[in-house]
């Protein structure tokens, strides 16, 4: 049965390069290539009339996912240590656990003390939650990463701590305010460097101007070690350890002030990164030469396909990368927001040349992580920095080091197409290229990370290609029955500092399929809600779009230049859809206006922790797929803060969001979330500005202008000072 499509508003006339069916010119090209056998032929009954219906293939081969996913894998080899998980008892019959994951807003410490309340039969105020430093004896079980800290803690909370289980008490499912909130709101909540340690001094670095450029020399070392404040110069040594130190000149002063004036004071005489000729451009047509064209389709068949391009992306957390450390002759001591603690440690040890028990590192709870605090940069420089200066150090990224010279998701370009023969999909092929992802971080231990990162200095090798495919097959699902379905990765190896972002293939993944259904959709005249409905291959999501269907009103009358946008999605036994409306009558002045979301994540745990992860999707989703990219030029990104790199303020978003929480899912396993959240909102997004515009989106973020003067490369921007009234 085919429908009509629906739910845009006025649908844009067919134009020359998007039909609304199959057009004459396409099937003069078809017969053009008589000499190709037609698919049809090796599909039984599907060579018949053109008339005939062709049965819904499913996916083939089946999806890696469906198999194990990348959650399955942490959270089995956490099991075995979850029983040396610290929980201790406090006085007043209170509840300590020492969480062995990183908190960084996500909310898993909340989610945590409700588990553990329930074990013990204890009131959610009984539970008290702190960070654990790093153990070595928890091997892979303090590795966070993945949506998979509450799916691996909920598996194992029968094994944590050995206490008595209690009586039943239900804290599970209910509706909890983070446990830190009020901390968080009234400046209590202590971060990495609202640490106490004494006689820390502000510490801040000169920076290459370009990506990774080497130190040669500092020209005017005397003038600066001059100025107010200053307590010290030094370049930070370079290190062969798994993952290189940054390159900088740093500064330590009374204050940060001080620092950050002595920093733009310096001269230093640096060379050019292995990138420093590059582009946008010239980085895409890099990885577009590395993908192979598709072959020609099969005879009497129709395609949907596209090229797409992603600019890299900055993580930028509202807490830039930061540490304070403490080395000593015989021992150091670090504090810093870190989703691998043990490698860190042991990496820290195997550079100072100390014993391992000689070297305690605190994973202090970040503002933001997103994927960028699985590497320790920052504590390896404020290790150096400490170590050549003598004194502890108190080390601040500014916000441009840390869009210029943190790390951010790889640059990507996207081919893909989809095969329909008989008004039935028949094939669906994605290729990607990206820049090679960095993964020397392991799986949180150094044995992993070591072999990963071997030979050493080299921006690609065998494992670290290995350990990327890995977490495309695990992570990268397909929610359809679209029959003999591909999706390949070719990393390309350049030296840019990359790291998992939320999604980092995941999100432009399943946001280039979003785009190429409804593109499909649109062929085949089919409503895309109904022909999602169709070929959505499992339950749950068939559950979760029609839920969104019925709560956004789908198909509704739309004036003029609005459009609504549906996506899809299913990660790490998560199911999620998302209904948005956009307003794109200003084009490049982009709204979204209304999103509907419904999750299901099989046992909810904190439905306003669920919320709170799925509304924060919806607000990264609407950066990244609008406005918020990197303009890589002569080697360097030129953003350089909030105000130049465009992630989406309140004003851009909706003030109408709805998030609805399937009911428990009997018998399904916990779910992912955090990840969970960006793809179909992407799609839905993405697939609004097509309906509403008529043109395709390709090219992301679809507005992405230099609408500023980048700061110079290798400064830090000058202090905005603001008056006191008198």
């Amino acid at each position: 049965m085919e429908h009509p499509e629906s739910g845009a508003g006025p649908t844009p006339a067919p134009s020359h390069d998007e039909p609304p069916g199959m057009r004459r010119r396409d099937l003069l090209g078809y017969a053009a290539s008589a000499p190709l056998i037609s698919a049809a032929a090796g599909l039984g009954g599907l060579a018949a009339p053109s008339s005939a219906r062709a049965a819904i293939l499913p996916m083939t081969p089946p999806d890696t996912t469906d198999l194990i996913d990348i959650g399955d894998a942490v959270t089995v080899t956490a099991l075995p240590t979850m029983p040396l998980v610290k929980v201790s008892n406090l006085a007043n019959g209170r509840v300590r656990l020492e969480l062995p994951r990183f908190e960084s807003g996500q909310g898993i410490a909340t989610a945590a003390a409700m588990m553990l309340a329930d074990k013990l039969g204890l009131p959610l105020n009984a539970i008290e939650v702190g960070s654990a430093d790093a153990s070595p004896e928890l091997m892979f079980n303090q590795l966070t990463g993945g949506s998979s800290s509450v799916r691996s803690l909920h598996a194992g909370m029968p094994l944590i701590g050995g206490l008595a289980t209690g009586s039943a008490n239900a804290v599970v499912g209910q509706r909890v305010t983070r446990l830190d909130a009020l901390d968080i709101v009234t400046g209590r909540k202590k971060f990495t460097l609202d640490q106490a340690v004494p006689d820390a001094k502000p510490t801040m670095v000169c920076r290459p101007p370009t990506i990774n450029g080497q130190f040669v020399r500092i020209n005017n070392t005397t003038a600066v070690m001059g100025m107010p404040g200053v307590l010290g110069i030094a370049p930070i040594p370079a290190t062969n350890g798994i993952v290189p130190t940054p390159p900088g000149v740093a500064v330590m002063a009374e204050t940060f002030g001080q620092a950050w004036a002595a920093v733009n004071a310096l001269d230093v005489t640096w060379t050019a990164g292995a990138v420093a000729g590059e582009s946008n451009a010239s980085i895409q047509q890099q990885l577009k030469s590395a993908l192979l064209p598709f072959l020609l389709p099969p005879l009497g068949a129709l395609t949907v396909e596209g090229e797409f391009e992603f600019a890299a992306v900055s993580h930028c957390p509202m807490e830039t990368e930061c540490a304070i450390a403490d080395v000593r002759a015989d021992r150091a001591e670090i504090w810093s927001g870190l989703q691998s603690p043990i490698v860190t440690q042991q990496a820290v040890a195997a550079d100072l040349g100390l014993p391992l028990d000689k070297v305690k590192v605190h994973a202090v709870p970040s503002g933001g992580s997103f994927g960028r605090r699985l590497f320790w940069d920052a504590t390896l420089q404020a290790v150096q920095i400490s170590k050549a200066l003598g004194r502890p150090c108190r080390l601040m990224y500014h916000r441009t080091d840390d869009m210029r010279h943190g790390r951010v998701r790889p640059p990507m370009f996207h081919r893909a197409r989809a095969t329909m023969l008989l008004g039935q999909v028949i094939s669906f092929e994605q290729r990607i290229a990206g820049v090679r992802l960095d993964t020397r971080h392991g799986f949180g231990e150094m044995l992993g990370a070591a072999a990963i990162a071997l030979p050493n200095g080299f921006p690609q090798t065998v494992g670290n290609f290995a350990i990327e495919q890995v977490m495309f097959k695990t992570m990268v699902a397909s929610p359809y029955n679209f029959g003999v379905t591909t999706k390949l990765l070719t990393p390309v190896a350049m030296d840019i500092n990359t790291c998992s972002y939320r999604s980092v293939h995941i999100q432009p993944s399943r946001l280039v399929e979003e785009i190429l259904v409804d593109e499909m959709a649109r062929a085949l005249r089919k409503d895309p809600v109904a022909f999602r409905l169709e070929y959505l291959r499992l339950p749950r999501a068939r559950a979760v779009l029609k839920a969104v269907a019925e709560a956004a009103q789908w198909g509704k009358a739309m004036p003029a230049g609005f459009a609504q946008g549906v996506g899809v999605h299913q990660e790490s036994k998560s199911f999620t859809a998302c209904i948005v409306e956009i307003d794109a009558r200003v084009p490049t002045d982009l709204k979204v206006t209304r999103a509907t979301i419904a999750i299901d994540v099989g046992t909810p745990i904190n439905p306003s922790g669920i919320e709170a992860q799925m509304q924060g999707g919806l607000c990264e989703s609407i950066s990244i797929v609008l406005t918020a990219g990197l303009h890589i030029q002569n080697g360097l990104p030129l953003e350089g803060s909030y105000s130049q790199y465009h992630f989406a303020r309140m004003k851009n978003y909706p003030k109408d969001v709805k998030v609805i929480i399937m009911p428990p899912s009997s018998g399904e396993a916990i779910g992912g979330l955090g990840e969970v959240g960006l793809s179909a909102s992407s799609g839905a997004i993405a697939n609004a500005y097509a309906r509403a515009t008529g043109k395709k989106p390709r090219s992301f973020p679809l507005n992405f202008p230099v609408d500023f003067t980048p700061i110079p490369p290798g400064k830090l921007p000058t202090p905005v000072v603001v008056p006191v009234p008198a």
